[in-house]
């Protein structure tokens, strides 16, 4: 007498789905917990600038304040000059943004299209540079702004912000600039347009991708930038920028942590709004230049 073995139906593929599922929870409890970590630090940071002094530190992790103190926030933007202190950054970080990406894209559309005798050792200057420290450069840099008269000055402080090699940034446009086919040049150039023509009509626009992430990553650094601006504005304390006017808040026995808080809450509401309205292009920018 024989017996036949039937197998339920779906078994395996249930299992296999169950499985799977099982994964993509622990893995999405993974990434929500990591999240969490990372967001609570500014959760935290906006939480304080609502409290008082006292309640900073003795509310422990609570990140709900007893009663809303807003008054931080009107220090932090008349008593201590923040709202001077964000137009002088404003107008820092969108003068050394439009230089860095005229200049980088220029450079890497050269780099990538071209070749010249001393293409190579370019090449290895500008990777070199990547290992010099900042601190070794900022004496030579305050020597000549000096010598020149632009040490104490907005516009000392953008020549010398996007004076830097920006090595990443000319290599992003280099990379995007390399995949580009050469019959968009050769169409333009037989209409009659030039190098500049070429490369501003046709070339940039298309490279607009990396222009949006060149532009985040620079606001960035230029946002954030410390060092720089410090010794340029040693003499001039109505031309800090923003990172260097938290300052203000650190006396010889106290530091006002609440002012503090609220300065640093709109010191990054830009750079979060930027953000978020181009992350989509950051993320196209860096995948195309990479795929390049």
């Amino acid at each position: 007498m024989s017996t036949t073995v039937h197998k339920a139906p779906g078994r395996g593929w249930s299992v296999a789905r169950v499985r799977n599922r099982l994964v993509w929870w622990v893995m999405a409890v993974i990434i929500g917990i990591g999240a969490l970590l990372w967001v609570y630090p500014f959760v935290w940071m906006v939480s304080a600038s609502l409290k008082d002094q006292l309640e900073v530190f003795g509310s422990g992790l609570s990140l709900l304040p007893k009663t809303p103190v807003w008054e931080n926030y009107a220090r932090a933007w008349t008593d201590a000059g923040f709202g001077q202190y964000l137009l002088n950054t404003v107008i820092v970080t969108v003068c050394t943004v439009v230089l860095v990406v005229v200049r980088c894209a220029m450079a890497g559309y050269v780099i990538a299209r071209y070749r010249f005798t001393g293409r190579k050792t370019v090449m290895v200057v500008l990777i070199a540079t990547l290992f010099v420290p900042t601190g070794y450069t900022i004496i030579p840099v305050v020597e000549i702004s000096q010598r020149l008269g632009l040490l104490n000055s907005l516009s000392g402080m953008v020549i010398a912000l996007s004076g830097a090699a920006h090595v990443a940034s000319i290599l992003l446009y280099m990379g995007y600039f390399r995949g580009v086919p050469k019959e968009l040049e050769e169409a333009a150039v037989i209409d009659g347009a030039g190098f500049l023509s070429v490369f501003f009509r046709v070339m940039l626009p298309l490279a607009m991708p990396v222009t949006a992430t060149v532009t985040l990553l620079t606001f960035l650094a230029t946002w954030n930038a410390f060092f720089l601006p410090l010794v340029f504005t040693f003499s001039r304390p109505d031309l800090r920028t923003l990172s260097v006017g938290m300052l203000a808040f650190v006396g010889e026995n106290s530091v006002d942590w609440s002012g503090m808080a609220a300065a640093a809450v709109i010191s990054l509401l830009p750079v979060v709004i930027l953000f978020v309205l181009l992350q989509r292009y950051f993320v196209e920018g860096m995948a195309g230049a990479v795929k390049s």
